[in-house]
């Protein structure tokens, strides 16, 4: 069946049933999906934090790469990793399907499953939203809410020259396993993947396909070092390591100086890119998609970095370089010489066009 058989109501009540569960757990959800807006009762001491990402059909995301709960989990995880980044736990979501009218209902249904396996994992409330015709593509557009404790805020602009750069986890994976996937369905590949003609099967338990499409955002990392005050500045990694270290020395008024030997590139993706004869390094720093979190530490908040990653040790974090009083300085140290930070993802470029999906 079509959503355009089955009517808007129909649909929406069908959405309803799958969060019903879910938000009976939550007591700050005062009026939940049905009525003209959602109602909660935030918790007493505490700041709100909001941020919202669509998902666009043919920019974000692929249908012949991707599940349907594939491309909801997603669709949740990168605004969930906006959160983590300000050191917000996430509490509520509002969730917007812009369908066209062929879209079968139970393509839907697995949308919505996605978002809601990953909801339930944080334990979020899905408390509307809205339905609406698209005559393109698909879009999933999601605004999710956190809380974070007074004073606990992180943003971009907080370091300062001197500060150290960590990152989390690894790098590389998931732009990794986009190459992999539209080689193996024989789609055009982005410019990042022109060379890159290896076999490879797109089999579950690849890491850097599960990255692709099943990323994990670092909430309970994010809520940690906010709690802990270990990080004067943070962002996340869904543009590319290279984008996010120039945004947050920008922000700060710094520069940045990156070194190649400490970045921790994904080793999957790091024999990928080597065997297509391509630079793991420059392809792991430009590549988006990974929703790790970078954060500027001064040396004497390592302590408290040591107290938060003593509560949540994974992902391990990794020391890749520092903050500069050279603003505007963008640099990758590479045995011994200074090259310039490639760029990472950018949705609208001066010449050319950036592609992800």
């Amino acid at each position: 069946m079509l959503v355009s058989q089955l009517g808007e109501r129909r649909l929406l009540a069908r959405i309803q049933s799958r969060f019903e569960k879910t938000n009976r757990r939550h007591e700050d959800v005062v009026v939940g999906i049905g009525d003209d807006a959602a109602v909660i009762a935030p918790r007493r001491n505490s700041q709100t934090v909001l941020t919202t990402d669509a998902q666009v059909e043919g920019v974000h995301f692929d249908r012949r790469l991707a599940t349907a709960e594939d491309i909801g989990f997603r669709s949740l995880a990168v605004n969930i990793s906006d959160l983590a980044a300000m050191g917000a736990a996430p509490r509520w979501a509002l969730v917007s399907l812009v369908l066209p009218d062929d879209t079968e209902v139970t393509y839907v249904d697995g949308i919505v499953d996605g978002i809601a396996q990953l909801a339930e994992k944080l334990g979020m409330a899905v408390v509307g939203g809205n339905l609406t015709r698209s005559p393109g593509p698909l879009l999933v557009d999601i605004t999710a809410v956190g809380e974070v404790a007074p004073r606990r805020v992180l943003t971009r602009g907080g370091g300062r020259p001197g500060d150290a750069l960590y990152v989390s986890g690894t790098i590389g994976a998931a732009a990794a396993g986009l190459g992999m996937l539209r080689q193996s369905t024989g789609l055009k590949p982005g410019p990042s993947e022109d060379r890159a003609d290896l076999e490879m099967t797109a089999s579950p338990g690849n890491v850097c396909i599960d990255r692709y499409r099943r990323p994990e955002p670092r909430a309970r990392l994010g809520v940690a070092i906010a709690q802990a005050k270990a990080a004067r500045a943070a962002m996340d990694l869904s543009d590319g390591l290279a984008d996010a270290a120039t945004q947050l020395a920008d922000a700060s008024g710094c520069g940045v100086e990156l070194e190649a030997a400490a970045i921790p590139i994904e080793a999957a993706a790091r024999e990928w890119w080597t065997r297509a004869g391509l630079d793991p390094v420059v392809a792991a720093l430009s590549g988006g998609d990974d929703y790790e979190l970078l954060i500027a530490v001064p040396a004497t908040w390592r302590g408290r970095l040591r107290h938060a990653t003593s509560r949540v040790s994974v992902p391990a974090l990794t020391r890749i370089g520092t903050l500069t009083k050279a603003a505007g300085t963008r640099l990758l140290i590479r045995d011994g010489r200074r090259e310039p930070l490639p760029e990472g993802y950018l949705h609208f470029r001066a010449q050319g066009t950036g592609h992800r999906a």
